[in-house]
């Protein structure tokens, strides 16, 4: 069984009194199982906790007054990764979940309507299911470059189509479009896992409904997809954003680790920290 161990550190400047929206939690997820975790605040203040129960997103709220903002999130996670058959069918949309329609939809960043024809040309004539998705993933990771500083935040996965450069929530993001594009379901999700290259940060990926159930892929093929802790899924970057901010406030900085080991069959691995007591600006989930 293995074991990720994560630790984010966010630091903010605010200039005036604001309001932030975090989302830096794992997940309530089957597919792990979250062993221990913490959460410190600094300056000590109240928060507020709540959770998607569709998607298992878990949020905090809180409002920061002038100053430095300093947020830490701690967690120790086991996980249990499925085997995926290699082929799975495409579902016919008539036969799609109520709840997984809208991801079917074109969205913010995901202007599946308007590559449409492109990604039938590219794609259409492939056999439908698993390698049909297979063969988008690695369209993507063959024909886009991996630049950080490049895209913004409002960069969209057309942008990314025609520019050819991005950041892995641009892979994310194209991938989803040219997938819907193709009448497969497809959404995005957002977490941690240890990078095979420094440095180290979130991690987004996409995900695709075939023959029932949601299978992950990754075209920038940066880490081992089935070591992700899952922290936020949503139709694209705008329901799974790390941090939501009102008010005028500056980021000074953004530190994120994980650490990976194995399990033994008692439960007790070599990296488990013994759990923290309470302590001023400690808010637990």
């Amino acid at each position: 069984m293995h074991t990720s161990l994560v630790d984010c550190l966010l630091e903010y400047e605010v200039s005036s009194p604001a309001h932030f929206l975090l989302n830096i939690g794992a997940a309530f997820d089957p597919g792990h199982e979250v062993v221990e975790e913490r959460l410190t605040i600094t300056p000590s203040m109240k928060v507020r906790h709540f959770s998607d129960e569709r998607s298992g997103n878990r949020f905090i709220r809180l409002d920061a007054p002038k100053g430095v903002l300093s947020v830490n999130y701690h967690a120790r996670v086991q996980l249990h990764p499925s085997a995926q058959p290699l082929q799975l069918d495409e579902t016919p949309v008539s036969a799609l979940p109520d709840d997984v329609l809208r991801y079917l939809m074109p969205s913010r960043y995901c202007e599946s309507d308007s590559l449409r024809r492109v990604a039938q040309q590219l794609f259409g004539h492939l056999p439908p299911g698993t390698s049909r998705v297979r063969a988008v993933e690695s369209w993507i990771h063959e024909s886009v470059d991996y630049q950080a500083g490049v895209t913004q935040p409002t960069t969209t996965a057309q942008d990314v189509f025609v520019q050819r450069v991005g950041v892995c929530r641009d892979f994310a993001h194209l991938g989803i479009t040219l997938c819907r594009a193709l009448n497969i379901p497809a959404r995005l999700v957002v977490g941690y896992v240890k990078f095979a290259e420094p440095p180290q940060d979130f991690h987004a990926v996409f995900e695709a409904w075939l023959d029932g159930r949601w299978v992950l892929f990754d075209a920038t093929r940066m880490a081992p997809i089935e070591r992700l802790v899952r922290i936020g899924t949503g139709r694209d970057a705008k329901d799974v954003a790390f941090a939501t901010i009102f008010g005028d406030v500056k980021m000074l900085r953004k530190e994120i680790t994980v650490d990976e080991g194995e399990m033994p069959a008692d439960g007790q691995g070599s990296d488990a920290e013994p759990a923290t007591a309470a302590s001023p600006g400690l808010a637990g989930f």
